[in-house]
C-alpha cells in the first residue's frame, strides 16, 4: 500500500501544473461570464471599432484604439483589456470622439500581472485551497490546505502535516482581483452625463518597430538601376493588432530618457503594384508614410510591406582610394602602405523615377553576370534622405584595381610645438589595373592644417579645407603613378 501511495504521489506531482492550468481555464470562463470587481465594466476587443498605430524609428509607437461604450451618469471603473504589455501608462489619454460626452478621469492603473498557474499560486500564499485527489476507482476526495510558499514549488500545510509533493491537483475558490488574463488598463472615471459614445484610448508603447530595406538591380552596362523598397514591421509588444491602420514616421523624434522600472516579464518580452505603395506627407520636421490598407500585425511577427518601386534610375559608378593625414610615415620596410580601392555607386533622389523622401535603411545591390543571373555585389546603410539629394552607396573593395602609397620626403621648416609647426612632405601613390578596360580612380588625400600644394604630377581639386582630390586614369592591364609635394603649417 505504501508503494502504491508513493507512485500515486509521484504521478500527481507530474501533472499538477497541467491540471492547474485546466482549472485556470474554467476560472477564466467563469470570469468571462460576468464576475465583476467593484462593479467593474470590462471593455473587450469586441467593442473595438477602429485601430490606428503610428510607429517611430526609436522603438516607439502611438496606439489609438477606438471602442464603443455605453456609460451611465456617475463614476465608473472601466477595465480596458488587451492593451500593449509594454505600454507607457503615464502617456494614456482617454477621450470621447464626438465631444458630446464629457469624461473626467480620476485615476488609472495598469495591471500587467497576468493569470498563470505560477502567479495564482503566489497570490494564494497564506490562503486556503482544496487538494483534489482521485483514486484508482475514480473516487474523488477533497482536503483543505494552506499554501505556505510558492517559490520553487508549492509548500502546503494540512491539518496534521506539511507537504511539498502533491498527490492530486489544487482548486482555487476565485481569481484574485489583481490578476488579469490579458494586459489591462483600469480607468476610474466620471461622466456628468451618460450615453452611448465612441471612446478612444491613445497611448505610447515600446515593442513596435519598423525599418526600410532597399534592393537595387543594376543594368548590365551599369548605367541605371531599378530600385525597390520594403518596410519591415516588427511586433514584440505582447499583443496582436488586427485590422490596424498603420503609419510610419521617418525622422529622429526627441524623447526624454527616464528610467522606467519594468517587471521581469516585460523585460524578457522583435516587382510591386503601385497601388500598394504608402502615401507620403510632411509632418512637422519628419515624414509620414501611411500604408494603403489595414493589416494584422500579430505578436512576435515580422511583416514586410511595399514602400516604393522606381525603375531606370541613372547611376554613376566610382573607384575611390583615400590616403592618410599628411605627414604620416609608413612602418613598412620599403615605405609603401597598401590602401583599399573602394567601389561605390551614386544616384540622385530627383523627380522622375524617384524623387521622394527616403527613410534610412540598408540598400542591397545586385548585378547581372554574363549568363544574366543576378549576383549580390554589396550593401550599405543610408540615412534619412530628402528629395534632390545625391546618395553614394559603398559596395566593397575592388579586386582588380589596387593602390599603394608612400612618403618619399619630409623636411621640418620651423616651429617648436604641435600648434606651431611647419613642414614640407612629398608622396607617391601607385595605382594598378588588372582589368581589360581602363578605369578612372578618384584619389582623396586628407591633409590636416594650413596647406599649399607646391608640386604635383596631376592637377588636384581642393574638395575642402582639409581634402585634396585627383582623378587618375589607369590604362587597361597597366599602372599610373600620382606624386605630389606640399607645405603644411599647423
Amino acid at each position: 500500500m505504501q508503494t502504491a501511495r508513493a507512485d500515486r504521489r509521484t504521478m500527481g506531482s507530474r501533472h499538477l501544473a497541467w491540471s492547474g492550468a485546466l482549472l485556470l481555464g474554467s476560472l477564466l470562463t467563469s470570469l468571462s461570464a460576468g464576475a465583476a470587481v467593484d462593479q467593474e465594466q470590462r471593455i473587450d476587443e469586441s467593442a473595438q471599432k477602429a485601430l490606428a498605430i503610428t510607429i517611430y524609428n526609436a522603438d516607439l509607437a502611438l496606439v489609438k484604439d477606438q471602442r464603443r461604450i455605453r456609460l451611465g451618469q456617475g463614476e465608473h471603473r472601466l477595465a480596458w483589456r488587451n492593451v500593449s504589455e509594454r505600454i507607457r501608462p503615464e502617456t494614456a489619454l482617454l477621450s470621447e470622439t464626438s465631444g458630446r460626452i464629457e469624461v473626467e478621469l480620476i485615476e488609472q492603473s495598469f495591471d500587467f500581472d497576468l493569470l498563470t498557474p505560477e502567479s495564482l499560486l503566489r497570490k494564494y500564499v497564506g490562503r486556503t485551497v482544496q487538494v483534489i485527489r482521485t483514486n484508482e476507482d475514480g473516487d474523488r476526495t477533497l482536503e483543505d490546505a494552506v499554501i505556505l510558499a510558492a517559490n520553487a514549488g508549492p509548500v502546503l500545510r494540512y491539518a496534521d502535516r506539511i507537504e511539498t509533493i502533491i498527490d492530486g491537483h489544487l482548486a482555487f475558490p476565485d481569481v484574485p482581483e489583481d490578476l488579469r488574463d490579458q494586459p489591462t488598463l483600469v480607468l476610474h472615471l466620471r461622466t456628468p452625463s451618460g450615453g452611448d459614445g465612441l471612446y478612444e484610448l491613445a497611448y505610447l508603447t515600446s515593442g513596435l518597430a519598423w525599418k526600410a530595406d532597399y534592393v537595387a538591380d543594376l543594368a548590365t552596362d551599369g548605367s541605371f538601376m531599378d530600385l525597390n523598397g520594403w518596410v519591415t514591421l516588427t511586433n514584440e509588444s505582447g499583443i496582436a493588432y488586427r485590422q490596424a491602420q498603420i503609419q510610419l514616421v521617418a525622422g529622429e523624434v526627441n524623447q526624454v530618457e527616464q528610467p522606467r522600472p519594468m517587471p521581469d516579464k516585460l523585460m524578457r518580452a522583435m516587382p510591386m503594384a503601385t497601388s500598394s505603395m504608402p502615401e507620403q506627407e510632411s509632418l512637422a520636421e519628419y515624414h509620414l508614410y501611411t500604408l494603403p490598407h489595414r493589416t494584422d500585425l500579430l505578436h512576435n511577427q515580422t511583416k514586410q510591406v511595399a514602400l516604393l518601386s522606381a525603375p531606370r534610375i541613372p547611376v554613376s559608378r566610382e573607384l575611390v582610394v583615400r590616403g592618410g593625414p599628411g605627414g604620416d610615415r609608413s612602418s613598412a620596410a620599403d615605405g609603401w602602405s597598401k590602401l583599399p580601392v573602394t567601389a561605390s555607386l551614386s544616384f540622385a533622389n530627383r523627380d522622375g523615377s524617384l524623387g521622394i523622401p527616403l527613410p534610412k535603411g540598408v540598400i542591397r545591390v545586385y548585378a547581372k553576370d554574363r549568363r544574366g543571373n543576378a549576383q549580390f555585389v554589396g550593401e550599405d546603410a543610408i540615412d534619412h534622405t530628402p528629395k534632390n539629394e545625391t546618395l553614394t552607396v559603398r559596395l566593397g573593395e575592388s579586386f582588380d584595381v589596387t593602390a599603394r602609397r608612400r612618403q618619399i620626403q619630409f623636411t621640418k621648416l620651423g616651429g617648436a610645438s604641435a600648434y606651431d609647426y611647419t613642414y614640407e612632405a612629398a608622396y607617391e601613390l601607385e595605382l594598378k589595373n588588372a582589368k581589360d578596360a581602363p578605369v578612372t580612380v578618384k584619389v582623396l588625400e586628407n591633409i590636416h592644417g594650413d596647406w599649399m600644394m607646391i608640386d604635383e604630377s596631376h592637377p588636384h581639386d581642393k574638395a575642402s579645407s582639409s581634402l585634396a582630390s585627383w582623378q587618375i586614369e589607369v590604362p587597361a592591364e597597366g599602372s599610373a603613378t600620382l606624386s605630389w609635394r606640399l607645405r603644411v603649417r599647423h
